[in-house]
């Protein structure tokens, strides 16, 4: 089975400037993406898909692809992950060349390691699947959550059934964590959903499963790689 690795990392990010290229730990942030897919024997090839050049290079010098730089209208805010994976599809398609599996690995994740993903390419054929999709266990349960009335009452906030249990009996819920997600090639390209039928979950780490999106989420990733 051929994969074909995409990583998407657009320029601009409003939250945290370039967070696609700070250093992390003596390397650029997506410079841990494109190690661990490269580690993954499984995939056959490893792309990233930006608009910038500075990017680009950065992207190279780590050895993954980069064949073209994204146009600015799959770069915009409005641009979905689908539509993304979908010009890549078409691109190397032009190219003659067609991937058995996609597999969309956000640059974010920088603790998603090799295994992680050797793990859900292994899930992936165990299950016949359509699809994976890694998850997290939730870090408190959201049925100790609710929405707020303007008045701030919290009369009925938390189900009588619900405050009679022991948080340790609650069940586990699990959250995406935006990882992995790796779905047939022919599957994505007819419903352009990474959750189509036949999709299986992907159990992963919590500490591997951080996600990326501001300064504290950095802060916690620069952390945790020093007390590996």
């Amino acid at each position: 089975m051929s994969i074909l690795a995409i990583i998407p990392a657009r320029a601009g990010s409003k939250r945290l400037p370039n967070k696609n290229i700070l250093d992390l730990g003596g390397k650029p942030l997506i410079q841990w993406t494109i190690e661990a897919a490269i580690e993954c024997s499984q995939i056959e090839t490893v792309m990233v898909s930006t608009d910038s050049k500075k990017i680009a290079d950065i992207s190279e010098k780590a050895g993954a692809s980069v064949p073209y730089l994204r146009s600015p209208e799959l770069s915009s805010d409005t641009a979905s992950s689908a539509d993304v994976v979908i010009d890549v599809i078409e691109y190397y398609k032009s190219m003659g060349k067609r991937f058995d599996a996609i597999m969309l690995l956000q640059p974010t994740s920088p603790l998603r390691s090799a295994s992680d993903i050797r793990n859900a390419v292994t899930l992936f054929n165990e299950k016949k699947a359509n699809a994976v999709v890694s998850v997290a266990e939730c870090d408190h349960s959201p049925l100790w959550c609710n929405t707020l009335s303007d008045d701030l009452c919290m009369d009925n906030f938390i189900p009588d059934e619900v405050k009679k249990l022991r948080s340790q009996d609650l069940p586990v819920y699990y959250r995406l964590n935006g990882a992995i997600y790796l779905v047939k090639n022919n599957v994505f390209v007819n419903s352009q959903t990474f959750f189509p039928e036949s999709t299986y979950a992907m159990k992963m780490d919590t500490k591997n499963s951080i996600d990326i999106d501001n300064i504290i989420d950095f802060k916690l990733a620069e952390i945790l790689i020093e007390n590996v």
